[in-house]
């Protein structure tokens, strides 16, 4: 579903990634995880095409996006669930359309508009709140609205890049527990972060990066936090 090889990415000659080699096969659930300045973000935006490599391969989908012309890059996002650390709602758009949002973008009916909304709303536990506006609901029920709507046309891939970075530690487990029953409907899901509480929780696969190169890969593993901070500021 998701596949590295030997991507290099350098910015103004500094690496930020050093030979990634990765594997992420359909269905699994994936932590990213290492300090600030490792490459997390680097290698996430690898992944919807925000940045190509300097050199390597990246594959999402079957797609190799190196070769992916610039008017492709929408046809490929459609095909992903992007969730952000500032949930990137429209702050003038209830729930039900910032969710909404996409589908009418592709031209959707609006009948089925309402039906895979109100699914992918009741999937976060937010039937309720659907005509509330971002100011109206605390920082967990914006990420779960964003959650919503990352899932709202059934994509086979969910990203999330430090989709808790806002949030308090008990809003955060709830948020990636939502994620894993996500996860268990089939779909492939990534999440770049350095929280070690969520990580440790649920106790999945975690690749740790450090300064740009992968240092270990474990099924079911821990995140201990790393004593010394990488000196770059990218994440």
């Amino acid at each position: 579903m998701i596949r590295l090889q030997n991507v290099h990415k350098n910015y103004g000659g500094c690496p930020a990634l050093i030979n990634i080699n990765l594997h992420i096969a359909p269905g699994e659930f994936v932590f990213l995880v290492g300090p600030s300045g490792a490459g997390k973000s680097t290698l996430m935006r690898l992944l919807y095409r925000e940045e190509v490599p300097t050199s390597g391969i990246v594959f999402v989908g079957g797609m190799n996006l190196n070769r992916l012309r610039g008017h492709q890059v929408p046809h490929l996002r459609r095909r992903l669930g992007i969730i952000f650390q500032d949930y990137k709602l429209l702050p003038s758009q209830t729930a039900f359309a910032n969710v909404a949002y996409i589908l009418r973008a592709l031209g959707v009916d609006e009948r089925e508009i309402t039906r895979r909304v109100t699914s992918a709303l009741c999937v976060v536990n937010l039937e309720n709140k659907s005509d509330a506006y971002p100011d109206e609901l605390s920082g967990g029920e914006q990420q779960r609205v964003g959650i919503a709507r990352a899932i709202v046309n059934g994509p086979p891939v969910l990203l999330a890049d430090e989709p808790t970075g806002n949030l308090d530690p008990a809003t955060s487990l709830e948020i990636v527990q939502l994620l894993a029953r996500i996860n268990e409907r089939g779909t492939t899901i990534l999440i770049s972060t350095h929280d070690q509480l969520i990580v440790n929780a649920t106790r999945k696969r975690v690749v740790s990066l450090r300064q740009g190169e992968i240092t270990s890969d474990i099924d079911g593993g821990l995140y201990e936090v790393e004593s010394v901070s990488a000196q770059s500021n990218e994440g």
